[in-house]
């Protein structure tokens, strides 16, 4: 089972890990941004939208967030750069500011919500759920890191254990 602090420390390193990807992604032009590189959702640009459209999915149903407007899939069609950019450091302040406010207690029971890829109700541990939110990221923030390294960029190395203490 996590406890607060794992969700306080994962948050740092979403806000951590964001910073360097977006970094490197404006070294590119949105061409490139926007080209099919074989991954899950194609592009950059689509996966890192996933990435966003998840956490406000998940935010929505955790913090009261608004729910996105886009689909899961909808990463090239939803925001272009400059507003993903704004909108994802946006989310990331405030994901840190709901793990902040998360308490042990927080993460005991279970948690309830209608799953739209399910198409039902579905109900686990809510360690289970904070730890998914964080895990999610870190899946497609691995494959918008390949993409990255495909197109010779350097974004920072993805080990936990190297996140910088003054994020």
């Amino acid at each position: 089972m996590i406890d607060s602090e794992y969700a306080r420390t994962m948050a740092r390193y979403n806000l951590w890990q964001n910073r360097s990807l977006y970094c490197e992604g404006d070294r590119l032009d949105d061409d490139q941004r926007r080209a099919n590189r074989g991954a899950f959702f194609g592009s950059l640009h689509a996966t890192l939208a996933h990435i966003l459209w998840g956490d406000m999915m998940w935010m929505s149903r955790l913090d009261g967030w608004e729910k996105p407007a886009a689909g899961p899939a909808d990463g090239e069609k939803w925001l272009d750069w400059e507003g993903l950019k704004a909108t994802r450091a946006e989310a990331d302040l405030r994901i840190a500011e709901w793990a902040d406010r998360l308490e042990d207690a927080d993460l005991l029971g279970d948690f309830s919500w209608y799953s739209g890829i399910l198409k039902r109700d579905v109900s686990k541990p809510m360690w289970i759920v904070v730890a998914h939110v964080f895990n999610h990221q870190t899946h497609h923030r691995g494959q918008a890191h390949a993409i990255l390294t495909s197109f010779g960029m350097t974004p920072d190395d993805t080990d936990l254990s190297f996140m910088p203490d003054h994020i």
